[in-house]
């Protein structure tokens, strides 16, 4: 995989809105931030662009992003919100440009799209917060920080509490993954993901339980399950039930449908639409440690 430049004091990073709509307001104070850390801010023209919830026509959010990926001083795209929309515009950008010079794309939730799209084209990127969930006052938290080190290419490594559904192992391979609906979504297109001999991490939001049953069923009968080397559970927020309770949480249905498998679980990492968003480099070698005490994930590269 290519791991694109590491960030310096000085280097340029570009925001993009690839989904839903960002006001000058919820913007101003990341680029004020970012820039208070030593690094310059460029955005796109269509920034501030709206046409209903999205953040402009699929044209403008297109164009957008290829601005970014050409622009010679941009080393690293972060996408300000999720919501929906990338998967609009994923088969219109052109990517070739990234091939001949990398550059860090960060963001969660419907970025996963992207996520996908360039694990593909052999690309490390960046699962984050993202500047619509950074604190109101211009400051800094946990999840940004995480995600400054990872621009900057500082070690990784989280240590988390285990939970009785863990299976304690070991595994060393490359991460993949993002928002369970997003990837399920993207099932049998050419964003589809390749999981064999991977660690997978998935997490997802605002979801019925019957509807995370499905995907994960869907995810196992297309064989994304069975050869995976280890699977890391994320944030599994505000969840919905029916008046005729599902029985299960969403922890629960993703850890009864893999427990025919040996390969290391855990649940609980600080990731997703969760208050500790930490950033994961898609793409890196990792090596997820289970045990009786805690788990860790520490990334090789």
């Amino acid at each position: 995989m290519i791991t694109p430049e590491y960030l310096s004091i000085g280097d340029t990073i570009g925001l993009v809105s690839t989904a839903r709509k960002i006001t000058k307001t919820e913007l101003e104070p990341v680029i004020i931030f970012l820039k208070n850390q030593g690094f310059n801010v460029v955005t796109p023209p269509n920034i501030y662009a709206a046409e209903n919830q999205f953040a402009g026509s699929d044209e403008q959010r297109t164009e957008d992003f290829e601005y970014l990926i050409k622009h010679p001083k941009v080393k690293a795209i972060i996408c300000t919100r999720g919501g929906y929309g990338t998967a609009r515009i994923i088969d219109s950008i052109d990517f070739t440009p990234l091939l001949s010079a990398p550059k860090w794309i960060c963001g969660y939730s419907d970025v996963t799209v992207l996520h996908a799209h360039l694990h593909h084209l052999g690309l490390k990127t960046i699962h984050s917060t993202m500047p619509i969930n950074f604190p109101v006052d211009g400051s800094s938290n946990e999840s940004v920080n995480t995600l400054l080190n990872a621009l900057t290419g500082k070690p990784l490594s989280y240590s988390f509490s285990n939970t009785p559904m863990n299976r304690i192992g070991q595994s060393k391979g490359v991460l993949i993954g993002g928002n369970l609906s997003i990837l399920y979504s993207l099932q049998g297109s050419i964003s589809d993901i390749n999981t064999d001999g991977k660690i997978l991490f998935l997490e997802d939001l605002d979801e019925y339980l019957y509807h995370i049953d499905r995907m994960i069923l869907s995810l196992k009968r297309s064989g994304k399950i069975k050869n995976l080397i280890g699977l890391i559970v994320g944030g599994m927020s505000d969840m919905h039930d029916n008046t005729v309770p599902f029985g299960k949480t969403a922890e629960e249905i993703i850890h009864e449908s893999v427990k025919e498998f040996s390969f290391p679980v855990c649940f609980g990492f600080p990731a997703g639409h969760i208050d500790q968003n930490f950033a994961l480099k898609m793409g890196a070698e990792v090596t997820l440690s289970v045990t009786k005490e805690s788990s860790t994930l520490t990334f090789n590269n």
